[in-house]
């Protein structure tokens, strides 16, 4: 089992924003498979520009009818990492080739469903390079070079840095006497077993000429190798366009679905408001019903009450609680007739409508009429009065 020292690896992961995370999901995957190597080194993009990432370099193991092999990978982690997938390839030895499929191109770089559907935390490290091994048991990514054919480092023109951009790599390998592109010490195959040649099963079918993914014999590039590479590096750059496209889409769905939790709560606001006004329609409805019957009641009881001041006589109406008052009111009621009919004769005499001897016998009568009026009134207080002493002598 092989030893993983964690803080080592926090030190060279330091400016990594998500450290912990790639640290945990190394060390676990350095502890199932023991051949890949953690190193730091200079990664160079399509366009020049290099930064220092996280590689995970050696060998998965891959069964291939019957045979196990040790299929040479590279895989880069970067400083975004595990939010943004791995850049992966496959790193032939100076004894293999590339066999380019539906699934690494003439760089080696590799492409799967996995990688493009990356998403943590539900994909990883551990789940990639299962993926590759079954990807890779079905269709293997390198074939061994024909013995005729002289060794060449494959042309590069895009992808991870070649060996001329990763100064400092070892260049002993236990594959043969030639360098290791990507730097990781040697793993033998199990004893016995080669990679298919070119002629070899059906599986393998035979591959084009040399100048499809390297230089010539006389040192020249090819014309199908140049196309190739363009191909590879217009595939690249789509890709990440059609990245930063997807990313760009997926923030504003992000957007679009905030919206629209913002626009359901308003919507269930809007519905209780609506709710609170239909009831308090309701009982304004009510109280609306409530005064017109009230209104109603209120007209009928007057309607009622002017039938009866018409047939009724005003005496009538005003019915005193006792016969003593009552002759008090009757007294009023004259001393005022009184008052009334002296000013107007003061205004008949000083206009000329009466003469001085009619004024004077009106005055008169009402004279010795108020005098009587006052006895009575005298008399009522002294009848009151006397009344007063009984109850109180009682």
């Amino acid at each position: 089992m092989a030893v993983v020292n964690e803080s080592a690896l926090k030190k060279m992961l330091k400016q990594y924003k998500y450290r912990d995370l790639t640290v945990r999901e190394i060390t676990n995957v350095i502890l199932q498979y023991k051949d890949l190597k953690p190193l730091m080194d200079a990664y160079v993009f399509n366009d020049g520009s290099s930064r220092e990432l996280m590689s995970l370099t050696g060998t998965v193991p891959v069964s291939y009818r019957g045979n196990v092999y040790n299929i040479p990978v590279c895989l880069w982690l970067l400083d975004t990492y595990p939010y943004n997938p791995p850049i992966c390839f496959v790193k032939p030895t100076s004894a293999m080739m590339i066999k380019t499929g539906k699934h690494i191109d003439a760089n080696g770089k590799i492409y799967l469903p996995y990688l493009h559907e990356w998403k943590h935390p539900q994909s990883d490290l551990y789940g990639l390079i299962q993926v590759m091994i079954v990807v890779f048991g079905e269709e293997p990514p390198v074939f061994s070079r024909p013995t005729t054919q002289p060794p060449y480092q494959p042309f590069q023109a895009t992808g991870p840095p070649t060996q001329s951009y990763m100064p400092g790599m070892p260049a002993v390998s236990a594959y043969g006497p030639n360098p290791n592109p990507c730097g990781y010490p040697g793993y033998p195959y199990p004893g016995g077993t080669t990679y298919p040649a070119t002629g070899g099963p059906a599986h393998y079918p035979s591959q084009p000429p040399v100048t499809t993914v390297g230089p010539s014999r006389d040192g020249t590039i090819g014309e199908d190798t140049i196309r190739a590479s363009l191909i590879s590096a217009v595939s690249d750059k789509l890709r990440w366009r059609m990245k930063e496209e997807m990313d760009r889409a997926q923030a504003e769905l992000d957007a679009l679905k905030r919206t629209e939790e913002d626009l359901k709560k308003g919507h269930q606001k809007l519905e209780e408001m609506v709710s609170r006004l239909d009831q308090e329609v309701a009982e304004v409805d009510r109280n609306i019903d409530l005064l017109k019957k009230k209104d109603e009641e209120l007209t009928e009881a007057l309607e009622k009450m002017e039938n009866q001041s018409e047939n009724n006589d005003i005496d009538d109406v005003i019915v005193p609680t006792a016969p003593l008052y009552r002759q008090i009111l009757n007294l009023y009621a004259e001393e005022n007739a009184i008052e009334d009919t002296i000013f107007y004769l003061g205004e008949a005499l000083r206009r000329g409508v009466i003469d001085l001897e009619v004024f004077l016998k009106v005055i008169l009568m009402s004279v010795e009429v108020y005098g009587t009026v006052v006895c009575l009134d005298i008399s009522n207080v002294v009848e009151l009065e006397g009344l007063t002493d009984y109850f109180r002598q009682v």
